[in-house]
């Protein structure tokens, strides 16, 4: 597996860097079969050490997990708190989803758009042009997975939302967290 550990405006010492391969890797091989790399990002947010790690399967499948403390290596050790737990919980359903995949997950291209509206005053409130401004473009990734790999990606994640391409039906497709904690699916069909 490889791994990229980086600071942010901090400097990493290698006793840091060998503590951090050492625990992640034991994390990681307990309960992920396939890991391919992982990414672990330390820097500073006023008084406290903030440690990012994210960890891409050869499922196609990404477990992030974010921890933070006062000391460098406490805030590690409480972000690979958070990953042990996510793997453990995932564990299960990571081996049922992926026992006959023997295949990558596909991943296809797509844009992402940021829309912002004008700041618009009372008087303007009226006014028949009332349309979004793009502010930024970037490129996203649209994995081609399973319902039930859609909601485990969008959980390990913690996305509000992911868009996906249905395996099944080949048609693009959302799950999204709704207000009331539950999992919504939107299947859109084709009327053509």
């Amino acid at each position: 597996m490889q791994y990229q550990i980086s600071g942010k405006q901090i400097d990493i010492g290698e006793a840091l860097q060998v503590h951090v391969k050492d625990e992640l890797n034991n994390v990681i091989r307990k309960y992920a079969e396939r890991p391919t790399n992982a990414q672990v990002i330390f820097s500073k947010s006023a008084h406290e050490f903030v440690c990012e790690t994210v960890v891409h399967l050869s499922t196609g499948l990404i477990a992030q997990a974010k921890g933070t403390a006062t000391e460098i290596y406490a805030a590690f050790d409480n972000c690979a708190d958070k990953m042990e737990t996510q793997l453990r919980r995932y564990k299960r359903r990571l081996k049922d989803h992926h026992k006959d995949r023997v295949d990558p997950v596909e991943v296809f291209g797509g844009s992402s758009y940021i829309l912002a509206s004008e700041d618009e005053g009372p008087d303007e409130a009226d006014d028949a042009t009332l349309q979004p401004m793009i502010i930024a473009e970037m490129e996203t990734r649209i994995p081609s997975l399973s319902v039930g790999e859609a909601v485990m990606q969008m959980e390990l994640a913690h996305a509000p939302v992911l868009v996906f391409r249905n395996e099944k039906t080949e048609g693009m497709n959302v799950v999204y967290r709704r207000e009331d904690g539950n999992v919504g699916w939107i299947d859109p069909k084709n009327s053509i």
